[in-house]
């Protein structure tokens, strides 16, 4: 039975509950972890290398992403979450403690293992879109997005706390938020024994699996659309993490501290997710074309904002770099709910994206500063239009 034949009930969202929370949660483990991570680095005395933890995460998550995406196919989104959470809690963990012990190889590890967590878990908003009909999946991805929105603001709202965690622990707020997010990983994955897909997985057998999802790669590459749709994904994906991770270690610099760099993350979460309610019925009504024209032009402004001076401006981008992304991301993934043996490869080409740009953008800051940085995103914000150019709605 196709998605698109299946009669949603309330109870139906209802179940979609354990998946939802476990995506909030996940959210929230990374607001306290990963986007942090620069400054864990900075911390251990390796602030030149600021950029390789999100490198490493978003390497990890590209190589990971195509297995994960496999291992759903095969066996179910179900599995596939859970292992994906489990391994998320264990690097969080595993990273903390490195970082406590003032070990980089070890914090490092810690971020390869959140990061091929995240290679698996990003996929759990192709598990929402395939429990609705195909005209309401931006609906249910918009949903998701705003499910992941509250446990982002709770993390960054119990900022407070994570600083006394780290200060009973010995620790910096950012070291401390990584032993945070491994808790909500823990959760999330418990939460999955309680999840039931909508939707069960096609059955394949165990030894053609991977041939059949080859085959199905191949022929879906070849569809119209699919490649652009993989670009603008792409190059949302590494604009808005390059950013992200980035300008919180610039506004460190500036003279704001814990408190006030949280709140730079809340507005930019708030961009990403809190309008998901808005975004996702607007792409169903209106088309796909829609998201990535408005997606491309709102992350052009991020990236021109980002360099102006003063904290109004700089939670100004970050706001309208999560909403730039919110609009790219929502678009694209629709777009490849039709097409599940290309869903992992596309998430690590932005993954890829991603890790390439929190490198460079590190070595970019150390040696000409952060306004170039910004102008670059700013010219490949543009890619989207591709996209939008090349879709038929």
């Amino acid at each position: 039975m196709s998605a698109s034949s299946v009669q949603i009930t309330r109870s139906d969202y209802l179940r979609l509950a354990p998946l939802y929370t476990a995506q909030a949660l996940a959210t929230g483990a990374t607001t306290v972890s990963t986007v942090l991570a620069s400054l864990v680095m900075s911390g251990l005395g390796s602030e030149h290398l600021a950029g390789l933890p999100s490198t490493l995460i978003s390497a990890a998550a590209a190589l990971s992403a195509g297995a994960f995406g496999a291992l759903m196919l095969r066996s179910g989104r179900r599995l596939g979450l859970g292992l994906a959470f489990a391994l998320g809690a264990a690097g969080a963990v595993v990273g903390f403690a490195g970082a406590r012990a003032g070990l980089v190889p070890v914090f490092l590890l810690g971020a390869v293992m959140m990061g091929g967590a995240q290679g698996g878990y990003q996929q759990a908003r192709y598990a929402a879109a395939e429990s609705v009909p195909e005209s309401r999946r931006g609906t249910a991805l918009g949903a998701l997005m705003l499910m992941s929105v509250l446990g982002s603001f709770l993390m960054t709202g119990a900022s407070g706390v994570v600083e006394g965690i780290g200060a009973g622990l010995g620790v910096s707020a950012e070291v401390g938020g990584w032993l945070m997010g491994g808790l909500l990983l823990a959760v999330a994955a418990v939460l999955m024994v309680f999840w039931k897909p909508l939707v069960a997985p096609a059955t394949v057998a165990p030894g053609a699996a991977v041939a059949a999802a080859r085959l199905h790669l191949r022929a879906a590459m070849s569809m119209p659309g699919v490649r652009s749709t993989g670009l603008a994904l792409a190059a949302a994906q590494g604009i808005m993490v390059t950013l992200m991770s980035l300008t919180p270690l610039r506004a460190h610099h500036g003279g704001m501290d814990h408190t006030g760099i949280a709140v730079l993350i809340s507005g930019h979460i708030l961009g990403m997710f809190g309008f998901g309610w808005l975004t996702g019925p607007l792409i169903d009504r209106f088309g796909l074309r829609l998201g990535y024209i408005g997606g491309s032009v709102l992350l052009v402004a991020a990236a021109l904002t980002a360099p102006l001076a003063g904290s109004a401006w700089l939670g100004a981008s970050m706001f309208l770099l999560g909403l730039g992304w919110n609009l790219a991301f929502v678009s694209g993934s629709k777009a490849l709910t039709r097409f599940p043996a290309v869903q992992g490869v596309t998430d690590g080409l932005g993954y890829v994206a991603a890790g390439t740009g929190t490198l460079l953008g590190g070595f970019v800051i150390a040696r000409a500063g952060f306004p170039p940085l910004a102008y670059a995103c700013a010219v490949l914000a543009l890619l989207p239009l591709v996209s939008a150019w090349r879709v038929r709605r």
